[in-house]
Formats: C-alpha cells, sequence, structure tokens
C-alpha cells in the first residue's frame, strides 16, 4: 500500500521514516509556491556532490571480483555544486550524484516496516533528464542519503543546481515481519 502524504507525515511524527532535512513545508502555503509533497510522493532534492565516471576505455565486467561502485570511484571525477553555479549536462552525459536527503526506514519488531523507491520527475523527464532510472527500491533498513544515476537524453543542455528538486519518493508500507 502507497503511504498518502497525510500518512507520510504520521510516518515522520512517529519516527518510522526519518529524511534528514525533512523537506518544508508539509502543505501548501498562501504565497508559498512550492510544496515538497504531493498527493502520495515526496520531492528529494539534489545534494551538492556529483561523480562524471570516466570509463572511457574501461571495459566493465560483472562477474568480476570487486565491486562497480569502487572502480566508477576510481575512474570519476568530482564536481562540488555550489549555490548559484550549476553544473550543466549535455546531451549524451551521464553522472551519479546523491540526494541532499538521508533517508532513514527503520526495522521496527512488530511494527507495519516502511521501504521505498525512488523515482524521477516527469517535468524532468519532459526535457530528456532520466533520473534514477533502474533499481528504485530503497529497502527497510536503508539509511543514508540516495545515489541517483542521471543521463541527459534530450538535446538541450540542462542545467543542475543545487538544492533543485530533482526525484520523488513514493513510500510503501511492508506486510509481515522482517528478519
Amino acid at each position: 500500500m502507497l503511504l498518502s502524504n497525510l500518512e507520510i507525515h504520521k510516518a515522520l511524527d512517529e519516527g518510522r521514516l526519518v529524511i534528514d532535512p525533512e523537506p518544508q513545508p508539509r502543505f501548501r502555503e498562501i504565497g508559498v509556491k512550492y510544496c515538497p509533497y504531493d498527493s502520495h510522493t515526496v520531492d528529494l532534492k539534489l545534494g551538492d556532490e556529483i561523480k562524471i565516471p570516466k570509463l572511457e576505455s574501461a571495459t566493465i565486467d560483472f562477474t568480476a571480483p570487486g565491486k562497480i561502485a569502487n572502480l566508477i570511484a576510481r575512474n570519476s571525477d568530482r564536481h562540488t555544486l555550489e549555490e548559484n553555479r550549476p553544473y550543466t549536462l549535455k546531451p549524451g552525459k551521464f553522472l551519479l550524484a546523491q540526494t541532499l536527503e538521508k533517508i532513514t526506514l527503520p526495522i521496527v519488531s512488530g511494527s507495519m516496516n516502511l521501504a521505498a523507491r525512488i523515482e524521477g520527475k516527469s517535468s524532468r523527464a519532459r526535457c530528456g533528464l532520466l533520473v534514477h532510472f533502474t533499481a528504485p527500491t530503497v529497502h527497510p533498513g536503508w539509511s543514508g542519503p540516495l545515489t541517483l544515476e542521471i543521463i541527459n537524453l534530450g538535446e538541450a543542455k540542462l542545467n543542475l543546481h543545487f538544492g533543485m528538486p530533482i526525484a520523488q519518493l513514493i513510500i510503501e508500507q511492508v506486510a509481515g515481519e522482517i528478519f
């Protein structure tokens, strides 16, 4: 079952879901154009560090020992986003980024635990920006920022700003006990 925005607020208040920093405001307010909570999602923002993999000459063997994350970390340029200094993502280019927010889905014995999915935003996709297009599951017990795979499949250059709404989180209840 997907949680509605009010159930997301309740889960935050009860500590069954932690988003740090917590997106604000919780409700649309008069004179405020943006609210990160929609009917059953909450927007997450782009963090300040991006990694641009430099793997043009690499051959990746998914059966080889070692973690792919380590290979990418060793072969990436890092770029820090600053306020009012966006990173311009050119057509056909790919990068990794993290959410500004740290997500925690604690496992609570005897409780309806939560899982989540992270999805891109359709307003970004309409311009060719694909955000987190595979492996969207955030498992119960997870704690940390979420890594986003980002690619520009459009024809225009796209500016990525620190703190911009970049993805949305969908929260789900997990039925039954977790071992």
